[in-house]
Parts: C-alpha cells; structure tokens; sequence
C-alpha cells in the first residue's frame, strides 16, 4: 500500500480500562481498522490527563491510575477514514473523536524492505 500527500489523521481518546464485549476498547479499534485496511493504527498510552469528568488520571507513583488516557491514532486517505468512522460510532460511547487534515511524506511499510529492518538496499 501507497499513502502520499493529503491524507487525514483520526485520533481517539479513551480511558485504558475502556472495554467491548471484556476486551481493550482500544485494541478492538486497531483490530478493526485493521480489517478495514487501513495504512496503521498506533496506541499512545499517555500519563497524564482528563477528559469530561474531569477527573485528573495520572501515572505518578503516588496517585497510580488504573485508567490513564489512551490514544488510538490512524492516518490514512479521507475515503478510507470516512469509510471507517461508522466503526467508532458503535464503539466509542465515551471519549473524543477528531479527524485532522495532515500531510504524508513518506509511507514505507515492511513489505518494502529486506530482513535487515532497512529499506532495500539501503546502507549497503
């Protein structure tokens, strides 16, 4: 797969301790948008935050959480990205969606490259 120039940046907050159906809300997203083909989908377990309850989670030793933010972040083409918000729509009953224009400068996925983790050829 190609991904170049103007694409969209879909980011999803939730709490780390959201579920669907007993499992990580936030993997059943990347599972999803997995199935979906989509280019990626990172997970950024965060530190520190709140969200509508305004209720501070937070990593430090003294005041361990249990619950920190998440974020699912997914980058692909405006189809694509549209194809899949309905997705959300039946997930997310809690958190934050935002869709971002973004620009893609370089996408290279694994299938591109040789044993060695580098682009083929490359340092060689």
């Amino acid at each position: 797969m190609t991904l170049h120039g103007p694409a969209q940046r879909l980011t999803v907050l939730l709490g780390e301790s959201d579920t669907w159906h007993h499992r990580p809300l936030f993997t059943e997203i990347v599972h999803r948008a997995h199935q979906h083909g989509m280019a990626g989908a990172t997970v950024v377990r965060g530190i520190e935050g709140f969200g509508a309850s305004h209720h501070i989670h937070t990593s430090r030793i003294l005041s361990l959480s249990e619950d920190l933010p998440v974020a699912v972040v997914i980058v692909d083409t405006h189809e694509r990205i549209a194809a899949f918000l309905p997705e959300l729509e039946e997930l997310v009953t809690e958190g934050l969606v935002y869709l971002e224009e973004c620009e893609v400068v370089r996408y290279v996925g694994r299938d591109h490259r040789d044993g060695s983790g580098s682009p083929s050829g490359a340092g060689r």
